[in-house]
């Protein structure tokens, strides 16, 4: 089994879709093996995103983060990493698949409704940002 982290953004709580990406989810077979409600300073952002320092977008990024209630969740299943990205869709909904989570509820490339590691390497350090 396959451990990777899923972060719902401030876009999603705020418009009330956390009952539907769990939904989601579960109905893609991933187990929900912790999960909380939090809300992350802009520090706290901008040390969880620092693998974009010097980008940009990592100011907007982190304001945006930290705007609003967040929940971050450890899922868990074979593949899961892999499977979550192609049930999550790509960063930008104009361009993600029809069918995926960014395409149905995402608003623009920043307010993408959810965050997911995209390595085993990711969720190493992005599971325990979180769950220690």
């Amino acid at each position: 089994m396959e451990r990777t982290l899923l972060i719902i953004k401030p876009d999603a709580t705020g418009r009330n879709l956390v009952g539907h990406i769990i939904n989601r989810l579960e109905k893609a077979r991933f187990t929900l093996v912790d999960m909380k409600l939090t809300r992350l300073t802009i520090d706290e952002a901008r040390k969880f995103y620092a693998v974009h320092e010097g980008k940009p977008f990592l100011d907007s990024l982190t304001e945006y983060m930290s705007s609003g209630t967040v929940i971050p969740m450890v899922l868990e299943k074979e593949n899961a990493i892999a499977d979550l990205r192609k049930l999550i869709g790509a960063t930008n909904p104009e361009q993600a698949e029809c069918g995926t989570l960014r395409n149905e509820i995402g608003v623009d490339v920043q307010h993408n409704s959810v965050h997911a590691s995209d390595s085993q390497e990711s969720a190493d350090v992005e599971i325990p940002f979180f769950f220690g």
